[in-house]
């Protein structure tokens, strides 16, 4: 009895030290931090779904790539005036939307702490896209849009590979032809561009 008490005021001492000290963090790696405490953890509530460190990573970045794609689009559709740039903002704001809300409810569902706003990096490219206008705007964004496209269709495909997780691999394989449709969009409009 007095073990278990020791371990359990132990265990809430470091999960407080790891929020408090996560201060400087940003969401994304306070978010990771909260998950590995919770893997670590053999005394947490066990999810209703148990997960492996690939689901868990994957989830994370998932919401922070699905967060950023939804403000980036916010962005353009107030900055830019080419039609097909906010018609495919429309489109991110949409089907980026839509998914994040899949990805939030596959996380409650293996008590996965997911990040509560933009990392700090994507933050910074936000900021510094939102500080343009015209035509260095849609350059800009497109350039952005085509890289994010490009990374996330291949970290979905790596993740289809290595999550064992049946109901996120579900999810991957199912999202992963949009997020094709969407770099094959933005390619398009970037070469509609120049």
């Amino acid at each position: 009895m007095k073990k278990t008490v020791i371990l359990c005021m132990t265990l809430a001492a470091g999960l407080v030290a790891c929020n408090n000290q996560g201060s400087d963090k940003d969401s994304v790696e306070k978010a990771d931090s909260t998950n590995q405490v919770k893997m670590d953890s053999s005394t947490t509530a066990q999810p209703a779904i148990a997960t492996d460190q690939e689901t868990t990573d994957f989830l994370v970045k998932a919401a922070n790539g699905g967060m950023t794609e939804v403000k980036a689009a916010e962005i353009a559709s107030t900055k830019s005036s080419n039609k097909s740039i906010t018609d495919f903002a429309a489109m991110m704001k949409t089907d980026h939307g839509a998914a994040n809300s899949e990805v939030i409810a596959l996380a409650q569902k293996r008590n996965v702490t997911l990040p509560t706003s933009v990392s700090d990096n994507s933050q910074k490219e936000l900021d510094d896209m939102a500080k343009m206008n015209g035509k260095d705007f849609d350059k800009d964004y497109v350039k952005a849009m085509v890289k994010g496209h490009e990374e996330t269709v291949d970290m979905f495909k790596k993740a289809s590979d290595k999550v064992k997780d049946s109901e996120v691999k579900i999810f991957i394989d199912n999202t992963l032809p949009t997020l094709q449709k969407h770099l094959d969009a933005i390619k398009q409009i970037q070469k509609n561009l120049k």
